[in-house]
C-alpha cells in the first residue's frame, strides 16, 4: 500500500486509487507506487477487472511541473522512461481496465487514462495534452496511444466552422502556433507521424527521445517557469 496510490479489491474488482491532493500530480513517488500496484493487480488472481480512479473531484492533473522545471536532458531521459514503463505496466494488466474520469485528466493524467482499455468521463471532465504550453510534448504515451485510439487527424485536432469562416479560422489557428514553441511543435508532429509507422514500443521510444531532448531548450525553461509563476498559457516562446 503506497502513500499516494493504493489498490483496493472488492468482489473481484480492483480499484487503483490515486490520492495525492490537491490534484493527484504525478511525481516520481506516485509513478513508482503506480507501477507497484499495477503489478499487484496483474498478479492477484482474485481481481478480475480494474478501475483507475482519482476521486470525485479530479482524475490526475498531470506531472508535477515544479519537480520537472529544473531538470535537464539527462535527468528527463531517465525519468520519462520510468513513467512510460509505469504506464505500460497499467496497459499490460491482463484484465479489463477502465479509467473513471472526473474533473481534470491532463498531460500525464490523460496518458494514464489512455493506458486503460476503456474510459468513462463525467460530463464536467476536462481532458487534454497541454504540454506544448510548457515548451515540451507528452512524454508518457500521449503522442502514441492517442493517435492509435482516435486516429492522427483527431489526435492533432480538427475544427468545423461555417464555410465563410474557414480561412479566418485557419489563420487564427496558425497564429497561435506561430507564437508557440517551434521545437516542441516539430517534435510533437514527428513523434505522432513517425510513431504510427512502427510498433507501439518503438513509437514510445521515439516519443521518449523527443520529449527528453526538449529539456535542453530555452522554451522548456521559460515555459515551465511561466507556468509556475503565472499559470498556464502565459509563456512567451522564442523557438530556441
Amino acid at each position: 500500500m503506497g502513500e499516494f496510490v493504493r489498490l483496493e479489491s472488492v468482489d473481484g474488482i480492483g480499484t487503483i486509487r490515486l490520492d495525492r491532493p490537491p490534484v493527484n500530480a504525478l511525481n516520481d513517488q506516485v509513478r513508482d507506487e503506480l507501477a507497484t500496484v499495477a503489478s499487484s493487480a496483474a498478479a492477484d488472481a482474485e481481481i478480475r477487472a480494474v478501475i483507475l480512479y482519482g476521486g470525485e473531484k479530479v482524475f490526475a492533473a498531470g506531472a508535477d511541473v515544479k519537480q520537472m522545471a529544473e531538470a535537464n536532458y539527462a535527468a528527463m531521459a531517465d525519468r520519462s522512461g520510468r513513467l512510460q514503463a509505469a504506464l505500460s505496466l497499467v496497459a499490460a494488466i491482463p484484465k479489463p481496465v477502465v479509467a473513471a474520469i472526473t474533473g481534470y485528466a491532463l498531460g500525464g493524467g490523460l496518458e494514464l487514462a489512455l493506458a486503460a482499455d476503456f474510459r468513462v468521463a463525467g460530463e464536467n471532465a476536462r481532458l487534454g495534452q497541454p504540454e506544448i504550453l510548457l515548451g515540451i510534448i507528452p512524454g508518457a504515451g500521449g503522442t502514441q496511444r492517442l493517435p492509435r485510439l482516435v486516429g492522427p487527424a483527431r489526435a492533432k485536432d480538427i475544427g468545423v466552422v461555417p464555410d465563410a469562416s474557414v480561412y479566418q479560422a485557419a489563420l487564427d489557428l496558425v497564429q497561435r502556433y506561430a507564437a508557440g514553441p517551434a521545437l516542441a511543435l516539430r517534435a510533437a508532429k514527428q513523434a505522432i507521424d513517425h510513431g504510427l509507422d512502427v510498433d507501439l514500443a518503438t513509437g514510445l521510444e521515439i516519443e521518449r527521445v523527443q520529449f527528453a531532448a526538449l529539456f535542453a531548450t530555452e522554451d522548456q525553461r521559460s515555459g515551465m517557469q511561466s507556468f509556475i509563476e503565472n499559470g498556464p498559457g502565459q509563456a512567451t516562446f522564442t523557438g530556441r
